[in-house]
């Protein structure tokens, strides 16, 4: 995920790359982003005085902060999963400008969806320098930090939701009669196709369902069955049940 950040804010013109800098530790993977990135600064430990963007694992979060405390970073964007913003506080000082972010992967292609908070010293200029981090590689919306868990069931594990469906596409399609390559074309189009006729239109998707659902026709069988089996239950519980394993996660 940082990686698709530091793309985006430089195919965006966010930033020059000699403006950004990558703390990694490891040198292969430094060489890596060397070679991807040309003119990057890159270093093994943090840089003076600069804003930070932390992408680390959930259990690097805490000594990660603390060094970024011992460089003198007054601000930080995490996007450290189920790490708060009183966790990240403690680790780096009273006064430091803490942002949370709750990104998506569709982020690694432009196309991501994040939601923000703010944490105790943070102020309004602080959450539209997040905002135009994560806006560099998709949409962004400010909510409460309380509001991050339900955000996490639904546009976090979201992807995850709607490559399942894909995949039972692929499968009812194949089942149906057509060959494996062409039910994964028509499945991937689909998706897209839809996706883009939702967004673009404006319009809200259950007139879009309406629409090409007549009375009596195929798709009214095909979604009369979908109702049968509770398909929107279950998708209603994935997401209070994810959201709930994100508050268990936050709380330790």
């Amino acid at each position: 995920m940082g990686e698709a950040l530091l793309g985006g804010l430089l195919a965006g013109g966010w930033g020059l790359p000699g403006e950004l800098a990558v703390v990694e530790r490891l040198a292969d993977r430094r060489n890596e982003l060397n070679d991807r990135f040309g003119g990057v600064l890159l270093s093994d430990h943090p840089f003076e005085r600069a804003d930070a963007v932390l992408a680390v694992k959930p259990g690097d979060a805490a000594a990660v902060a603390s060094q970024l405390s011992q460089a003198g970073v007054g601000r930080v964007l995490s996007i450290a999963a189920g790490v708060t913003t009183a966790a990240l506080e403690a680790a780096l000082g009273d006064g430091t400008r803490v942002i949370r972010a709750m990104p998506n992967t569709p982020a690694l292609v432009g196309a991501g969806a994040a939601a923000i908070s703010a944490g105790r010293f943070a102020a309004e200029e602080d959450l539209a320098w997040a905002t135009s981090i994560l806006d560099a590689v998709g949409t962004t919306v400010v909510c409460e930090e309380a509001m991050l868990d339900a955000v996490t069931g639904l546009s976090g594990s979201g992807p995850a939701y709607v490559f399942w469906l894909a995949e039972t596409l692929m499968t009812a399609g194949r089942e149906a009669g057509l060959a494996p390559d062409m039910a994964d074309a028509l499945t991937r189009q689909t998706l897209l196709g839809a996706a883009r006729l939702l967004i673009e239109s404006g319009e809200l998707p259950g007139d879009l369902r309406a629409a090409v659902t007549s009375p009596g026709g195929t798709t009214a069988q095909g979604i009369a069955v979908l109702e049968s089996r509770g398909v929107a239950d279950a998708f209603i519980a994935a997401v209070a049940a994810a959201a709930e394993r994100s508050r268990e996660l936050g709380a330790g």
